[in-house]
């Protein structure tokens, strides 16, 4: 039984279609061979003649998280006090609350007649400081402390400043020539062959003129993306418009000291609408967030 079995094995292969010829085995290779590979070539070389019309662009939305902590609105401040209050009923005496409470009764047992003062004696000439004495001098030294201003109206009011509005979150706009106007966008540039959409929106971060930002870039994922046409004077058949990618990013630190007047600004979420236009808004409000 092994020779004829080598035989069958040692056919050429087109021995073999010539004996299942007419069968339906070869009829149903054949029809998926002539209906599949074509087709899948000429969608190859589809691609590979049109090329897109939308030029690739990476952004970063870099965002500088709140310094101090905002102030309550009216529903938080009544739920703080209420929980300062079920705290204050739960809890126990401190060693400063106990000793109050003995230089109390000390004091009312040295009003008595029957006062025996040999405890007082043993100390000597020691100084006794009761606890009301420390909070005095506690107290003093409180009205001497003055906190730093949470609001600075020479500052909060410079938009150019990375100090302004600390208890808020804000986003670095910066401007750009787009055709004939001059428009407050997230920091962007084009895309280069060779390298990610990330690296494009890390490049578009260092290339700010005159300011030196690090930052933390939040995932190699964009977070959103905005397709717009060129303006009329400048688009062309082969390029109408471009699609953007944003990036988000966390500033760690940053030198404006050789930045231009006027180049870069930094906004809250609220007042973004301000300067970006409504279709350009309705995205970047998609995940620019208010922490």
């Amino acid at each position: 039984m092994a020779a004829p079995t080598c035989k069958m094995v040692a056919r050429p292969l087109w021995q073999l279609f010539t004996h299942i010829s007419g069968t339906g085995v070869q009829r149903t290779v054949c029809r998926k061979l002539s209906l599949t590979v074509p087709r899948a070539s000429l969608l190859k070389s589809k691609e590979a003649v049109t090329p897109s019309q939308w030029q690739l662009h990476g952004a970063v939305c870099l965002q500088r998280l709140p310094v101090i902590s905002q102030d309550r609105n009216p529903i938080e401040e009544g739920f703080a006090k209420l929980m300062h209050q079920i705290e204050l009923e739960k809890s126990l005496l401190s060693d400063h609350e106990l000793r109050l409470l003995e230089d109390a009764e000390r004091a009312i047992r040295k009003q008595e007649e029957d006062y025996d003062s040999d405890e007082e004696e043993d100390s000597g000439d020691q100084e006794i400081i009761t606890a009301q004495d420390m909070e005095d001098t506690w107290e003093q030294k409180l009205k001497q402390f003055h906190p730093a201003a949470r609001f600075t109206e020479a500052v909060d009011m410079d938009m150019s400043s990375v100090d302004r509005c600390l208890g808020d979150s804000l986003v670095l706009l910066a401007k750009k020539q787009v055709g004939s106007k001059e428009l407050w966008l997230l920091p962007q540039l084009q895309w280069e062959a060779g390298e990610t959409l990330r690296q494009t929106a890390e490049r578009a971060l260092a290339s700010l003129p005159g300011a030196d930002f690090k930052a933390s870039f939040l995932g190699n994922t964009p977070c959103g993306v905005y397709k717009y046409k060129f303006p009329k004077d400048i688009r062309t058949e082969a390029c109408i418009g471009a699609k953007v990618f944003f990036f988000k990013a966390l500033l760690s630190s940053c030198d404006l000291s050789q930045t231009q007047k006027g180049a870069f600004m930094w906004v809250k979420k609220g007042e973004l609408q301000q300067y970006l236009k409504p279709e350009y808004l309705k995205q970047v409000n998609r995940f620019v967030m208010s922490i």
